[in-house]
């Protein structure tokens, strides 16, 4: 086999293995920049703190609806490769 038949399907395999990863959501994980109710951009005023991590909203009513389930969202946060904020801890004197 040739040098350049090498070079090319070894560039193959790395963009097949690189295109799967994506697909799967191995990819790297990101940052929370969508609401979980309504999908737009998160408003970082209005925000609720559950289990030690802060989650943004684009509205205050997205809140409540996000109380209603909120494991269901924190799943979808999950699967979907999103890394939530810690809320911040109690102030120390």
């Amino acid at each position: 086999m040739r040098k350049s038949t090498k070079i090319i399907l070894t560039l193959i395999v790395l963009f097949a293995f690189a295109f799967a990863s994506i697909s799967l959501g191995l990819a790297s994980e990101s940052k929370q920049t969508k609401c979980p109710i309504r999908g737009s951009t998160i408003n970082k005023n209005v925000y609720v703190d559950y289990q030690g991590k802060r989650i943004y909203f684009c509205c205050p009513p997205c809140i409540k609806e996000f109380k209603k389930d909120p494991e269901k969202y924190m799943k979808d946060f999950e699967e979907q490769g999103v890394v939530l904020e810690d809320a911040p801890g109690p102030k120390k004197q």
